[in-house]
């Protein structure tokens, strides 16, 4: 027996009203339909609807059985309707959001190939280091770096967020030796405003975690603007690694206690878990899983 063939012949003779019209609806014969309300009443072992010749009405657990039925049916053609759009190629205008430096230094070069392969996607890509309302703000997606608050919205996890500790040389040759984090008390640390790194950075130390009170008479909420300032000797920063790799590889800027680890921070990409997942957010997603994802590339 067809299982969900027989449950759409019940549902279409309630709805219809007799078996007659329920087999112009589903373009079967009467007694094709019948044959299938009868299999499906033989293989649950109940009635579920009594007929005469001038009517028919559902039994208790008829009444039952069809609700739970047209929901079936409905998430049956949602997901047919879903694995459909899949064929369909991506189109339309897809605005996303992500914080300054991982939206200027990763994201931003990884969208060349994304628009390559989806010509007909157009992307608005705003970035900031404000929080934003996805869905107030009309967003399909955006990411986020740090613990994630119980928003309601999907989170799709990506490569931890690598923050280094590093200074310029000539910073480093003027100032106090730092061989061990609590050192750190005593040297400039520049505050990036818009995380919980604003007053402690943390360190790992033979397994377990050393939380330093930076002092920081300058803090800022762009990492850019951090950045230029440790060039110009102005302290020492802890800033993601695409921010200071160049200037690591060049020695403008030296890496400070690489022995003491600093704990990644957790990355995600995220959207709404009511929205519809268009072809356009679906190969975004996929693309930044694939390029950013948790699996080393």
């Amino acid at each position: 027996m067809d299982r969900l063939l027989s449950m759409q012949a019940f549902v279409k003779t309630v709805e219809a009203g007799s078996l007659t019209s329920a087999a112009d609806l589903l373009n079967m014969s009467p007694q094709l339909v019948g044959k299938y309300v009868r299999a499906l009443e033989q293989h649950l072992g109940v009635k579920l609807l009594h007929k005469t010749t001038r009517s028919q009405h559902l039994t208790d657990i008829g009444e039952l059985f069809y609700e739970r039925s047209k929901f079936i049916l409905a998430k049956m053609e949602e997901a047919e309707g879903l694995v459909a759009e899949t064929h369909i190629e991506p189109m339309g205008i897809l605005k996303i959001n992500a914080p300054v430096t991982f939206g200027i230094k990763a994201l931003t070069p990884a969208l060349k190939a994304y628009a390559e392969q989806y010509p007909k996607v157009a992307i608005e890509l705003t970035i900031s280091n404000r929080f934003i309302d996805m869905i107030e703000e009309g967003y399909d997606a955006v990411f986020r770096v740090g613990k994630l608050a119980d928003s309601g919205l999907v989170a799709r996890p990506l490569q931890p967020y690598r923050l280094v500790l590093c200074a310029s040389p000539n910073y480093l040759k003027h100032n106090p030796k730092i061989s061990h984090p609590m050192d750190l008390i005593h040297h400039q640390c520049l505050s990036f405003a818009h995380t919980e790194l604003r007053n402690t950075w943390s360190f790992n130390e033979n397994g377990k975690l050393i939380a330093v009170p930076i002092t920081s008479q300058i803090t800022i909420d762009n990492g850019e603007a951090l950045l230029e300032l440790a060039l110009c000797d102005g302290g020492i920063i802890l800033q993601p690694y695409e921010s200071v790799a160049q200037h690591l590889t060049e020695g403008t800027l030296i890496e400070i206690l690489p022995d003491y680890a600093v704990p990644t921070r957790p990355m995600h990409i995220m959207y709404a878990q009511d929205r519809r997942m268009t072809p356009k957010l679906r190969s975004f997603i996929d693309y930044c899983v694939d390029t950013f994802g948790p699996i080393t590339r």
